[in-house]
């Protein structure tokens, strides 16, 4: 899976270095620019930042400010911080999630296209959708791991 992530992310990135080159030289050098080129970029895009998002939540490494884990000196205190932390932020995710359900299914229904290449914006709109999925179940076996720490003193103790 890290493989996949990695090998979708980098082509993602080298596609939209790829455009910005294309638009630099063509506009600035030989001053004609590409119309409908920013519009395509948009694509890859908002697919790179909503798997860069699911990335991190499935290597865990997503920003935080973990002030309070300074005040806990136990590993099983820290593991409980960690749920409660984790469980709220399923839960957002989870309601998220739900409302780009619902983004999706209007942007279906509507099948709006871009404005100069009129390439329908369906294709990087439910990016959302799919990102916020994967953010979802990526949290729930975060919560998973940190109860199984939790219901085994050992491991915790070992950690400690």
């Amino acid at each position: 899976m890290e493989q996949t992530y990695k090998t979708l992310l980098t082509a993602l990135m080298a596609c939209i270095a790829l455009m910005q080159f294309v638009q630099v030289i063509t506009r600035y050098i030989f001053e004609i620019p590409v119309m409908g080129l920013e519009e395509l970029m948009v694509i890859p895009t908002v697919w790179m930042y909503m798997m860069g998002a699911a990335n991190a939540s499935r290597e865990d490494s997503q920003i935080r400010a973990n002030v309070l884990e300074l005040f806990i000196k136990t590993e099983r205190g820290r593991l409980r911080l960690s749920l409660v932390s984790e469980t709220i932020s399923f839960i957002v995710s989870a309601w998220l999630t739900y409302w780009a359900w619902d983004y999706v299914k209007y942007a279906w229904r509507v099948w709006k296209e871009s404005s100069t290449l009129y390439i329908p914006t369906f294709y990087y709109e439910c990016s959302v959708f799919i990102g916020l999925v994967l953010v979802t179940l990526y949290i729930g076996y975060h919560i998973s791991k940190i109860i199984a720490s939790l219901r085994n003193p050992a491991l915790a103790i070992a950690k400690g």
